[in-house]
């Protein structure tokens, strides 16, 4: 398998990151792996998409040197075309539309990308959850511009969480109980961390046991952990001190991917990180999606092995390879 691997910033590469699981296990498996990062994508004079690569073709499948070797950039480079590739990965995060849109021409000339370009517009948006039928268990939410409204739907359910509609690592959510001050705040406070649209739900009881992250991989939950948030926030992020923890898939989870899955394979989904509070989704990252590091060392599966067997799987389903480049 010929793999690229579209990636924010190599600098910032670590060996707990779901990328360098993917890359190692790529590599142990003998494939051809490249990585890229946004500014390395043009156009020649003949409309083909070119990649200035560091090729990590034949590197050892150790995490650690991995990410010492993209930090320091001190892989090779090579330019090689996009198409001589059997599957590119986009891992950039935030989205970036100029990668979105060379990836969606990519694909429209043949080649395979996860998560299909064309979707993550629609599904990087916490609105999409919003927007899925009553048999996706998810909390009460609206999703709006208006300060009224937000203080409307306070007036009615209580205790809420703003956040905004586009934004990661839990910048710009607040925790506000009913309509009044703090939720100004926290309103505004959402609408200047994101895209101007802010996102207001009936804040889970069941927070106070943690929120899920399990992994959702071509159809199938591959394991998870629990983040436990740390005294005094009620965020559950590793970034903001969320400790992770070992945890069961219960009934209500699998009931919840469930109902959630056939709506991830029609966008096009490949590979999601899932996360649940008391079987209810309240989030779905599938633009770089993490969790794969403490999935396996907390329960003991081997997750970048089993991204690198699905793309494998794929890969043999679409015929015979590409030229080389």
């Amino acid at each position: 398998m010929r793999l690229v691997v579209v990636l924010s910033n190599v600098a910032a590469a670590s060996p707990t990151h779901t990328t360098i699981h993917l890359l190692a296990a790529a590599l142990a498996r003998g494939a051809a792996v490249r990585v890229v990062e946004p500014g390395d994508l043009e156009l020649d004079e003949r409309g083909r998409l070119q990649l200035r690569a560091f090729v990590l073709d034949g590197h050892p499948p150790d995490r650690q040197a991995l990410a010492e070797t993209l930090r320091t950039r001190a892989a090779p480079r090579r330019t090689v075309e996009a198409l001589s590739h059997d599957v590119m990965v986009l891992r950039v995060n935030p989205i970036d539309t100029a990668v979105v849109a060379l990836a969606q021409l990519a694909q429209r000339a043949g080649l395979c990308v996860r998560n299909d370009p064309d979707a993550l517009f629609r599904t990087t948006h916490k609105s999409w959850i919003a927007s899925l039928p009553p048999d996706v268990p998810k909390p009460t939410t609206v999703v709006t511009r208006s300060l009224a409204t937000a203080q409307q739907f306070a007036s009615v359910h209580g205790t809420v969480v703003v956040k905004p509609g586009r934004a990661c690592g839990g910048r710009g959510v607040a925790l506000c109980r009913g309509p009044g001050a703090d939720l100004a705040d926290g309103f505004s406070a959402a609408l200047e961390a994101g895209d101007g649209w802010v996102v207001v739900q009936r804040y889970l009881a069941a927070a106070v046991e943690g929120e899920k992250r399990l992994l959702w991989l071509d159809g199938q939950v591959v394991g998870g952990y629990r983040r436990q948030r740390p005294p005094g926030e009620f965020r559950h992020n590793l970034k903001l001190g969320g400790v992770p923890e070992a945890c069961d898939v219960d009934d209500a989870d699998h009931a919840a991917l469930a109902a959630l899955g056939p709506h991830l394979a029609r966008e096009g989904v490949w590979f999601a990180g899932v996360d649940l509070i008391g079987g209810n989704v309240v989030e779905v990252n599938v633009l770089n999606p993490g969790g794969a590091h403490f999935t396996t060392e907390l329960a003991g599966v081997a997750v970048g092995e089993a991204l690198v067997a699905s793309l494998e799987a794929g890969v043999t389903s679409r015929g015979a390879p590409r030229p080389r480049s």
